[in-house]
């Protein structure tokens, strides 16, 4: 690919590398990402979760080009058109994309559904994809992901301010938790992605509300319910002096049974299994009056060693603080929402956004990364109100959905 690398943009590091392989799929411009993990002695180049990715992209798109070095650690990168799960382009029956996840990755699932949100407006036909295998985490981990429940509650319904709504599903088949050493969680997730547009609308979103409501998910996997109810308790004691009207649901589900390695038959003389993605965990959102989303998510550790109590209470500090950082917008959303808007019409959207927020590490350089890949810089000026905010202006790029021309 040298004569394609020539006019490739040029990065370095594993840092962000996923948003900026988003980023260079939608506006169609390749790019080459050199020194990933070069000084690492054990694990130097792509990890298994990164290359799961890259064969995520190339599921959903026709043309793409990736090409690797020997070690890993340089990755040239060429989109193709975004055609989704469209008939003759690697779906199975029933038109869904079936990925698997390698029981080595330790991140969430939603590593691979929020990028895969992002594209999918911008794709031919309808997004199906389905996401199997020995690697599949659905709670939070401490990576930093969060769970799929915070994906559907808390993210999916920013993609309504942009005026794509209808016929999208995010569905938990099967709950899973970070299995021993982090790793894997045999889970089974599948999202539905039907709603194409043609531009995402222009968005103004400048008075974050009053919080009126928390809503929440407590859930166990292969524990016994009682472990809901105490994380439940934990949460509420903090967050009902804030809001009374707090409502958590608790889901109770078996833990996800995997091929046992190293042993073909048990004793009955079937395949023998093990009880994998044992755990728990919650995910809380909070309502305000003009529908801003203030989320928080936490899952028990992979080795063990905190109760109930510590995680439904470490939780409700997590919502307290992102509601105090204020803003339109929490941490978790504030990527998805700029990338929308700096994708939508060729038109100045604006946003009320909390200092942490903006000053964040992910904000920064999403900034940088737009501006590298062509759109215009961001406006900044203070909130004339006494919330101590910022106002984000961004201009729209005016990418097209060049795939399926409609409204």
């Amino acid at each position: 690919m040298s004569d394609q690398q020539l006019n490739a943009i040029r990065f370095t590091g594993h840092k962000f590398l996923t948003q900026r392989l988003v980023l260079s799929t939608l506006t169609g411009r390749p790019i080459r990402v050199s020194q990933i993990r070069s000084s690492s002695p054990t694990s130097p180049g792509l990890l298994p979760h990164e290359v799961s990715l890259l064969r995520l992209l190339e599921a959903i798109t026709n043309g793409t080009i990736i090409e690797f070095s020997y070690t890993g650690t340089t990755i040239a990168y060429k989109p193709g058109l975004i055609t989704g799960s469209a008939s003759g382009y690697g779906a199975g029956s029933g038109g869904i994309i079936t990925h698997d996840i390698p029981s080595s990755c330790t991140r969430g699932v939603s590593f691979f559904l929020l990028p895969l949100c992002l594209l999918a407006p911008f794709s031919k036909a309808p997004v199906k994809v389905q996401f199997t295998g020995a690697g599949v985490i659905t709670s939070a981990t401490a990576h930093g992901d969060i769970s799929v429940d915070s994906v559907r509650t808390a993210i999916l319904p920013i993609y309504e301010q942009f005026g794509i709504s209808g016929d999208i599903e995010l569905r938990i088949l099967r709950r899973s938790n970070p299995g021993y050493g982090g790793k894997g969680g045999g889970g089974e997730v599948q999202l539905t992605f039907g709603r194409q547009v043609r531009l995402p609308k222009t968005l103004h979103l400048l008075n974050p509300g009053r919080v009126k409501r928390i809503r929440g998910v407590a859930y166990a996997t292969g524990l016994g319910g009682a472990n809901n109810a105490r994380m439940t308790e934990a949460a509420r004691g903090l967050l009902n002096p804030l809001v009374p009207d707090t409502y958590i649901y608790s889901d109770v589900s078996a833990a996800p049974l995997l091929p046992l390695e190293g042993r073909a038959v048990g004793k009955d003389g079937k395949p023998a299994k093990r009880k994998v993605g044992i755990g728990f965990g919650i995910s809380l959102v909070a309502y305000t009056s003009t529908d801003v989303l203030y989320s928080a998510d936490m899952a028990s550790p992979a080795e063990g060693g905190e109760t109930p109590e510590d995680t439904g209470r470490k939780c409700a500090l997590q919502l307290l603080e992102s509601i105090e950082q204020g803003g339109c917008v929490s941490m978790a959303a504030a990527p998805t929402t700029c990338i929308l808007m700096a994708m939508g019409a060729e038109d100045m959207g604006r946003i009320q956004v909390g200092r942490d927020v903006i000053g964040s590490e992910a904000l920064i350089e999403l900034a940088r990364d737009l501006r590298t890949f062509g759109t215009s810089g961001w406006g900044l000026r203070d909130a004339e109100d006494d919330s101590n905010d910022v106002i984000v202006s961004i201009h729209g790029r005016g990418i097209g959905n060049v795939g399926r021309k409609i409204a």
